[in-house]
């Protein structure tokens, strides 16, 4: 499998968890681990610093931290100062933020898409140890520089959606984050509008789930949140998944294409292998209906 494979630490579970499951993880071959960052759960750069400090080898990904929720000078030292600590391990991940939760703690900005921008503008400058001054609509540095850059810059995904997201992580950023509602057909086309013009990464999120009913739970779970609409046009499910929706026909009732075209079903690399296909660096399971010792398990017949 030439593809990177990660696991996901959701944020569901209580950060006590967290430790034990990076370290089984990082035991069972898993290349890569990702926590992250969801209003109002465990805070990602502490969860992302603990996972470094209790593994070794794995790399660990944030995936995601609002642009709008810190200074985009104070995001960049956090970056810098785990990839000192953790030289080529970290991988930083920053995205809108959901539009709720933004306004909620009164940080939503007046253009999502130039906030973004900008903010990842500022941090890739400064982690490449330059003299940054700038005064756009949402981000306002005068010489700022970091003391303690890393002497190899992280990486910086940017976690999007839609057509123009795509677009700004392309031209932004190191590399792009795209969610659990990913199918290879969508992967295809945001890379068409990503349409970057140096090396970009491309990781994403699937579903790990133990069998076809589970698999219905967890693509349920995000067929109900209109968010995600941007996901189904390019399988030609649109005005599908809006009737199934708007009919509350239950998870009972998704097609099991559906399930099949959105998440990895026990060890089956078929999912993983045409996400890698669609031009995916890594794939990163996010385990439903399994607990750590099963993931470890499923991690290690897929590196089989």
């Amino acid at each position: 499998m030439d593809v990177s494979l990660g696991v996901m630490f959701r944020c569901t579970r209580p950060p006590e968890e967290l430790v034990p499951m990076a370290v089984a993880m990082e035991a069972a071959g898993a290349d890569e681990f990702w926590v992250v960052e969801d209003c109002f759960y465990a805070a990602g750069m502490a969860s992302a610093a603990t996972a470094l400090a209790a593994t070794n080898r794995i790399g660990v990904g944030l995936g995601i931290v609002p642009a709008v929720a810190r200074n985009a000078a104070f995001t960049a030292m956090e970056f810098a100062t785990l990839a000192r600590l953790y030289p080529q391990r970290f991988h930083g991940g920053i995205g809108h933020g959901v539009g709720a939760w933004m306004r909620q703690i009164g940080a939503f900005p007046s253009s999502q898409l130039a906030a973004l921008e900008e903010v990842a503008f500022a941090v890739r400058q400064l982690l490449a140890a330059e003299l940054v001054t700038v005064h756009g609509e949402h981000v306002h540095l005068d010489a700022v520089k970091l003391n303690h850059p890393p002497s190899v810059a992280p990486l910086v995904s940017l976690g999007v959606r839609g057509p123009k997201s795509l677009v700004v992580s392309g031209r932004a950023a190191d590399g792009t984050i795209l969610a659990e509602a990913s199918s290879p057909a969508y992967v295809t086309a945001a890379c068409a509008h990503i349409n970057a013009t140096r090396p970009h990464r491309i990781t994403v999120f699937a579903w790990a789930v133990p069998d076809i009913e589970a698999g219905r739970m967890a693509v349920a779970s995000v067929m109900t949140d209109p968010l995600n609409d941007a996901h189904w046009e390019s399988l030609g499910i649109t005005a599908d998944v809006i009737a199934w929706r708007d009919d509350g026909a239950g998870a009972g009732a998704i097609p099991e294409r559906w399930v099949r075209e959105h998440a990895v079903i026990a060890d089956d690399p078929k999912l993983i292998q045409a996400l890698a296909a669609a031009g995916a660096h890594s794939v990163v399971l996010v385990p439903h209906g399994y607990d750590d010792a099963e993931m470890a398990r499923l991690v290690g017949a897929l590196r089989r």
